[in-house]
């Protein structure tokens, strides 16, 4: 388990976490989310004391940093970085038996992980001769390659292809049903609602929604209302009941008002012409994420 408590982080006049509080249980998921220069980054690196909080309290398994506490954590940092002239082999060799695997399996742990992502063949290779996908996943590699019980991943999907998203996402699924615990942050929302139980969206440093992802979708409301008619007759400049309105064609896709029901809209949209069909809409994470970081909750 990963608890923040109040934690607040300045870089000289910048105030890039604010009280930040939340809790990541063991065996899940979990979605830290938010814009450009939200906080994410700064606050993973706090998670695994890379830079020290200037306010408030961070727990692992319910107690404070240490360094055989982060034996058990991997980390993919956004900021990648390989040692480009040592040959493939060698290094993830090197960074096993940094993280503390036994020398009699670090070939084995090593040859396992090169098959599974398909970079066997590259074992011989200067790091520098590998494709940037490549170099990606061995990056992915190295956060995994002692079986950690926490794995912190920023942005793990950047740079990789679709095939071997799908094999990150395999992997990571793979994981928590192992009991592991896995941090995952991302700008791909749909990544997010693929994968995540329980999200936290900061913005300006500060958590703005935070909980069961199921939940938060729920709570936010079944809204989104498309509606395509027979003959609509005129397209009317402003909706009663309806706001952020699209019309395409004989379509008309909007978001209710607060406190409108869908009957209220299905009325007003009637006077336009005979309704073919109607179709009520889940808002997407992204349309949450969107709506949330511009103040729309």
């Amino acid at each position: 388990m990963i608890e923040l408590k109040g934690v607040t982080k300045r870089f000289d006049k910048v105030l890039a976490v604010d009280g930040l509080s939340f809790t990541v249980p063991d065996g899940i998921i979990f979605g830290l989310l938010g814009p450009n220069g939200a906080g994410k980054t700064t606050t993973i690196r706090m998670i695994m004391d890379i830079i020290k909080p200037d306010e408030g309290e961070i727990l692992i398994n319910g107690t404070g940093a240490s360094r055989d506490l982060y034996w058990k954590v991997g980390y993919l940092p956004e900021e990648r970085g390989l040692y480009q002239k040592v040959r493939l082999g060698e290094m993830l060799s090197y960074f096993a038996a940094l993280k503390g695997i036994p020398k009699k399996e670090i070939k084995k742990k090593v040859d396992y992980w090169l098959e599974r992502f398909e970079l066997d063949n590259y074992i011989g290779r200067k790091v520098e001769e590998l494709s940037k996908g490549n170099q990606q996943k061995v990056q992915f590699i190295i956060s995994i390659i002692h079986d950690p019980d926490i794995l912190i991943l920023d942005e793990p999907f950047s740079g990789l292809d679709p095939l071997n998203q799908v094999l990150v996402k395999d992997i990571i699924k793979e994981r928590v049903d192992l009991g592991k615990t896995i941090v995952l942050s991302t700008h791909q929302m749909e990544q997010v609602e693929r994968l995540c139980d329980e999200i936290c969206l900061i913005n300006k440093g500060k958590s703005v929604l935070k909980g069961n992802l199921s939940d938060i979708k729920n709570e936010y409301g079944f809204d989104l209302l498309t509606v395509e008619y027979e003959g609509m007759e005129e397209e009317p400049e402003v909706f009663q009941t309806l706001e952020s309105v699209e019309i395409t064609g004989r379509k008309i896709r909007g978001r209710l008002k607060n406190g409108r029901k869908i009957r209220d809209a299905l009325e007003e949209l009637n006077r336009l012409g005979v309704i073919k069909y109607f179709r009520v809409e889940e808002p997407s994470l992204e349309q949450i994420f969107i709506d949330v970081v511009k103040g729309g909750v």
